[in-house]
């Protein structure tokens, strides 16, 4: 589902740029665009019993019902209306999802959760920096904040705190750091970025 929050996200500011070029035929053509997306991505990827987006839509266009940190892309793009954002806020910093140490990748409600996985329950730095400017996008910022302390906690565990592209999603415990994925790489640029990203979404 992020890719279809990413295209929204790159038709408004196609939008933008298009009215700084003067082409107001084309801009107002990019956000009808991205404005039909907006309405067809409600339809088919939120799940009111989920209280989130779905995953994704399978090769039959049946959703696959996955509480996932995807969702928080929707609110970083602008993609989600209004009335979605606090649903979403509330399903990804939730116990199942939100381990201490930020947002898993899949929450530990799902079937395929893991931990110790690559993609079904580990955190990923950078993917919890956008979710966190997703969360200040809709005025969250209390929890966007509790993302940003929980890497920065992380942190203090790594050697010259450099935050690695991931970690296992175990629960936070006290005097303990969290675990770390055996292969991940370290450094690694956008994991290296998400502080200075978090900070400067912190202080708009």
């Amino acid at each position: 589902m992020e890719v279809q929050a990413y295209v929204y996200g790159a038709w408004r500011a196609a939008a933008i740029i298009a009215r700084q070029l003067g082409k107001d035929d084309d801009a107002l053509s990019f956000d009808r665009m991205a404005e039909t997306l907006r309405i067809n991505f409600d339809k088919a990827f939120f799940d009111e019993e989920l209280q989130t987006y779905i995953l994704t839509l399978d090769g039959e266009k049946k959703p696959c019902r996955v509480r996932s940190s995807n969702a928080g892309h929707a609110l970083f793009t602008g993609i989600a209306f209004p009335e979605r954002a606090e649903k979403v806020v509330r399903t990804l910093m939730a116990q199942s999802s939100f381990c201490g140490w930020g947002v898993r990748t899949i929450a530990a409600s799902e079937a395929r959760y893991n931990p110790m996985s690559y993609h079904n329950g580990s955190v990923w730095p950078h993917d919890n920096a956008l979710i966190a400017a997703g969360f200040v996008r809709y005025g969250y910022r209390a929890e966007a904040a509790r993302i940003f302390e929980a890497l920065f906690a992380a942190s203090t565990y790594i050697d010259l705190r450099r935050l690695p592209e991931l970690y296992c999603g175990f629960v936070r415990q006290r005097g303990k750091g969290p675990t770390f994925y055996p292969v991940s790489c370290i450094p690694q640029a956008w994991a290296a970025a998400a502080p200075l990203f978090l900070l400067a979404v912190d202080l708009r």
